[in-house]
């Protein structure tokens, strides 16, 4: 008996082994790719010795999974293609060079950056490309370093809907949630952070005199992104919805300064350097829309309207054949960086599933009960800290948390949704961004101050979210 307590108590702990080696590799400055694979070799060693499966239930998890996990790997990939071939070819530049003479100076200009141009940019490319590109924008506009730096990480407040969707793809699979309906939580949860990262942008770039109506607009502007990031996810789909969402939000801030006496010239130039945008998003659109009708949108004919296939599309028949080959070679420099990493995070995850490690930690940690409500949040924070990737932080965390919540009581598709929004959340102050930032800044010393407001941005957004949670878990009790 005695024996029999002693290893169901220890169970949990061997089912913990796996998250504390991959988050201490982290930790230790070890590789993300290194980490997966210590704590892949050791969740493989612990589901081994402590949590034995049989092979039915391992074969069917292989089934289930490898077709995802092949999208998600294709995704990333096509996301570097196109940000690869956008810079190279030149279109990248030239969008920028419009943007920054469209938006003028002030907080106007970097409430249109920190809701606009870099969500959209991290919504159909991923990967900090956001960033890549607002921060030469605002030091353009006429921001400090500090300020460009700021502004350009809290442009990250989107990372749920990064490169057309994965990680929200990968939480809706572990967690056993519709991908679709998850994005309309996700989508409900985060806005609280488009609006709490607008209100931190005010106050760095306006002037002290004129902090209200820069708060205003703050507000405003966070609100538009909110409700069109939320429209496009119930009226046409969940990967589109950021790029969709962040480019309606940027359309109304170019409305204002052109009824504020702005004037916006478009030539040919711009209109070629916004046609794979328009291949990738009309693709993803059209197709998913047709699909709806057909009523094959959950068929293996999803697959037509994915991202994987588009982004690819979006380079292959709008760059020249010539450049293929460079850009194919330099985006598959990067994808050995990042794909096999979030590869072996999400079979970890799925290891962790199948084995019935992450119920026997769901198990231990139930017995917080409703109080878990206030861990959730932070745990997905910690992930997006640690990883620097939504889509890594789903892959370790989003099986155990679902798990967890339905154990404690918590409503399940709001609980994965505020780990999805969470561990996007803390991508914006991760150090690996951090130091992203300040090195595309004229003074990367006066850049890293930026830590400290984004900072504060992140921890009160997840405050918001764990309330938003703690009120909504009340409200199902009552």
């Amino acid at each position: 008996m005695i024996r029999n307590v002693s290893m169901s108590a220890l169970l949990p702990v061997l089912a913990l082994l796996p998250v504390l080696v991959t988050i201490g590799a982290i930790a230790a400055r070890r590789s993300t790719l290194v980490a997966a694979l210590l704590g892949l070799g050791t969740a493989l060693a612990v589901a081994a010795l402590a949590f034995p499966a049989p092979a039915a239930r391992w074969s069917g998890a292989l089934g289930q999974w490898l077709p995802v996990l092949l999208e998600v790997l294709v995704i990333i990939l096509g996301g570097l293609l196109l940000s690869e071939a956008m810079a190279r070819t030149g279109r990248q530049e030239r969008l920028a060079r419009w943007v920054g003479g469209a938006l003028g100076s002030g907080p106007g200009a970097a409430l249109a950056v920190v809701h606009g141009v870099a969500p959209f940019a991290e919504s159909v490319t991923g990967f900090g490309i956001g960033v890549t590109l607002a921060i030469p924008l605002l030091v353009r506009c006429g921001f400090s370093s500090r300020a460009s730096a700021a502004v350009g990480l809290l442009g990250l407040c989107a990372v749920p809907w990064g490169s057309m969707g994965p990680g929200m793809l990968i939480a809706a699979h572990l967690s056993g949630t519709g991908f679709r309906e998850l994005g309309i939580a996700t989508a409900i949860a985060n806005g609280p952070v488009f609006v709490v990262v607008g209100l931190v942008v005010a106050l760095l770039t306006a002037e002290p005199g004129r902090r209200a109506p820069a708060l205003l607009a703050a507000t405003c502007s966070g609100l538009v992104l909110w409700a069109s990031v939320l429209g496009v996810n119930l009226l046409v789909g969940t990967a589109p919805a950021g790029a969709c969402g962040a480019l309606a939000t940027f359309a109304v801030h170019l409305l204002i300064h052109r009824l504020r006496g702005a004037r916006l010239h478009a030539d040919a130039g711009l209109a070629r350097a916004v046609v794979p945008y328009a291949v990738l998003l009309g693709g993803v659109l059209a197709t998913t829309a047709i699909l709806a009708l057909l009523g094959a949108a959950d068929g293996p004919g999803r697959l037509l309207g994915s991202p994987a296939l588009w982004l690819l599309l979006a380079v292959l028949l709008t760059t020249r054949p010539r450049l293929l080959t460079e850009i194919g070679a330099a985006a598959a420099r990067r994808w050995v960086h990042v794909g096999p990493a979030n590869g072996l995070l999400m079979v970890l995850g799925i290891v962790m599933a199948t084995s019935g490690m992450a119920s026997s930690l769901a198990l231990a940690a139930s017995h917080l009960g409703p109080l878990y409500a206030l861990v959730l949040a932070p745990v997905g924070a910690l992930g997006g800290y640690l990883t620097g990737s939504n889509s890594s932080a789903n892959a370790m965390f989003a099986a155990p948390q679902a798990q967890v919540a339905q154990l404690a009581g918590i409503p399940l598709l709001p609980a994965i949704a505020v780990q999805n929004a969470s561990a996007g959340i803390f991508l914006m102050p991760s150090p690996a961004k951090i130091e992203l930032a300040a090195q595309l800044c004229p003074d990367p010393q006066e850049a890293r101050r930026a830590l400290m407001p984004v900072l504060c941005a992140a921890l009160l957004a997840l405050a918001l979210l764990t309330a938003g949670l703690l009120v909504l878990q009340g409200m199902v009790e009552g």
